[in-house]
């Protein structure tokens, strides 16, 4: 299996693969429910397909950009820390190069994407780009940087408010809000995994700074957050009765996550954050998109 990754590499399919691997394409599985949720609750049932494929192309082509500049800015850092060690770039089985020229083509169809939805949109994707460009970068001085990532996501649902209908809601804005707490929640679950390695390489996280014990504890207030700005996103919104089963599910879930972990057995963390965390933002967004048709 060792020899056949590299050999791979050298076909541009190969080198293709390569790059979605290590971008983890799949996880674009965390955003997209989010931003289909938000589409459902603007059309308050079944959206026109047209801008929701162009929203869907968007939020791929957003994040690909975002996850290849990750790549690339922290291929040193990566190359010191043996978990990630074995990824693509510090590997050397794809140069930051071809990763640049990956990210363009994400860039193009991101652009291309929000081209083709309101115009308001189109002013403002400048600041989505920034905004994942700049996310890598704050590991470096600050050991907030977990919400600097959910900066990342509480820019979803407003977005996409924005792109269908040129105007934003503050009850979405919660919805973003939640998201943030979310994903920074679960990325701090993620550090305790390079705790020793952050301390070494002189990176801040918020267990590298204040340990894995008070991280978690700040990591489930991060997620009560989430619960309570869902909550009130949906009193804002005026939304179906589902849309607070789906809240009351995804708090369930968030427990269930945070309970597979602690300070003493942090051996389930994968399943902690890569599993759960896909089945959360599936589960919440189909309870709101029910709740949108049954309306």
């Amino acid at each position: 299996m060792a020899s056949t990754t590299p050999q791979a590499s050298t076909s541009a399919w190969g080198r293709i693969l390569l790059f979605f691997e290590t971008i983890k394409f799949e996880h674009s599985v965390f955003a997209l429910p989010f931003a289909a949720a938000t589409a459902f609750l603007v059309a308050d049932g079944l959206p026109d397909w047209n801008p929701l494929v162009w929203l869907a192309v968007a939020m791929i082509g957003a994040r690909t950009f975002g996850m290849g500049a990750n790549r690339v800015i922290d291929a040193k850092i990566d190359a010191g820390n043996p978990r990630t060690a074995s990824r693509a770039i510090p590997a050397g089985l794809i140069t930051s190069r071809q990763v640049w020229i990956y990210m363009g083509v994400a860039l193009a169809a991101f652009l291309l994407a929000v081209s083709q939805l309101d115009q308001l949109a189109w002013y403002l994707s400048p600041i989505v780009i920034a905004v994942l460009v700049f996310y890598p970068y704050t590991k470096r001085f600050t050991w907030l940087a977990h919400l600097a990532l959910g900066a990342v996501y509480i820019i979803i649902p407003p977005a996409t408010w924005v792109a269908l209908t040129g105007e934003l809601n503050w009850g979405v804005t919660w919805l973003g809000i939640g998201a943030m707490f979310w994903v920074a929640g679960f990325d701090i679950i993620y550090a305790t995994a390079d705790i020793e390695i952050d301390r070494a390489q002189g990176l801040n996280s918020i267990p590298s700074r204040f340990g894995i014990r008070a991280a978690l504890w700040i990591s489930r207030s991060f997620h009560l957050m989430t619960v309570i700005a869902l909550v009130i996103a949906g009193t804002l919104l005026d939304v179906h009765a589902l849309y607070y089963v789906g809240a009351g599910a995804a708090a369930s879930l968030l427990t269930y996550e945070q309970r597979l972990i602690s300070p003493n057995d942090l051996s389930r963390l994968g399943a902690a954050f890569f599993t759960m965390n896909g089945v959360i933002a599936v589960v919440f967004a189909g309870f709101v998109i029910a709740g949108t048709l049954v309306n």
